[in-house]
């Protein structure tokens, strides 16, 4: 389901069925095309509240995986499929709908509890998320990014995820031990991921990807220091006001999963990596409210 092709594979190789239908809906696709249409489905069925194992698809361990496992790969992949249907535009359907309240009400419950500032506990040598600690995820952003009704019905929940998002990321990263093994939680955003500009130059799609969601979701507009990147961006294009990369550094290449779906969308390495850069900044200038000029 969010399994990304190897790097040295066809381009579409072995990718997750969520993973595909969010690229296909940033191509343009309609989401009553076959492909879409097929996928939608098992997309629905992901959202259901059971713990059936046999749910877990690439997420499911060798053996019989325990029920504390079962609950956390099923919810992992509840938030991606409610990201992928609100992308395609099912906003109003009320099984999309149901889902995304309650995986919104269990993340504010933790928002408005004492566990959102002190969100880590000790595990052995290491340092964990509490249990019941339930932050954001990427993927719980972009469902709410691509449900703008279902947002402002919960506009007091988007400001305390505002100020979360916006904090000093900790110095721990996020982890949580899951059936008695420590389990990395990288989709999980516990604090600001472009605190600076080299943040930014460390991996340029990812960045893209966060000032557009922040943009979606209106808090680009409130955080001086991503408007601050996003302005450095629009300073990097020439005089067509195509992007290019500043003198001696590399054109951006996509290593983060969660950029798959939207980066890079062009077929072929080289220039057209300008093209895609570009063609996000516009996205965000968009949803901005600022006016695009087309050639």
């Amino acid at each position: 389901m969010l399994t990304t092709p190897a790097p040295r594979g066809a381009p579409f190789e072995g990718v997750g069925t969520i993973l595909a239908a969010r690229r296909l809906v940033e191509y343009g696709w309609d989401r009553e095309s076959p492909p879409l249409a097929h996928a939608r489905r098992i997309l629905f069925r992901l959202l259901a509240e059971d713990e059936d194992p046999n749910f877990l698809f690439e997420l499911a361990p060798k053996g019989k995986p325990e029920p504390e496992y079962t609950r956390y790969g099923r919810r992992v992949l509840r938030e991606a499929a409610t990201a992928a249907l609100a992308q395609a535009g099912y906003e109003n359907d009320p099984r999309l709908r149901g889902a995304a309240r309650r995986l919104l009400e269990r993340t504010d419950n933790f928002l408005r509890g004492p566990l959102a500032e002190k969100p880590f506990v000790r595990a052995g040598n290491q340092h964990v998320l509490s249990p019941e600690a339930a932050p954001p995820s990427l993927h719980l952003l972009t469902m709410l990014a691509y449900m703008p009704l279902f947002r402002s019905e919960h506009f007091d929940v988007l400001d305390r995820l505002y100020a979360f998002v916006s904090q000093p990321l900790p110095r721990q990263a996020a982890a949580s031990v899951v059936a008695g093994r420590i389990v990395a939680q990288p989709h999980l955003v516990l604090g600001d991921p472009l605190p600076h500009r080299n943040a930014v130059d460390a991996d340029i799609p990812a960045a893209l990807h966060w000032l557009e969601l922040a943009a979606r979701l209106g808090f680009l507009r409130r955080n001086e220091g991503w408007m601050r990147l996003y302005e450095r961006f629009l300073d990097e294009r020439d005089e067509r006001a195509l992007w290019h990369p500043r003198r001696g550094t590399m054109m951006p290449r996509a290593a983060n999963p969660f950029t798959w779906p939207g980066f890079p969308l062009s077929g072929t390495p080289g220039d057209d990596r300008s093209a895609d850069v570009t063609f996000r900044l516009g996205v965000i200038a968009r949803h901005l409210g600022r006016p695009i000029a087309l050639a």
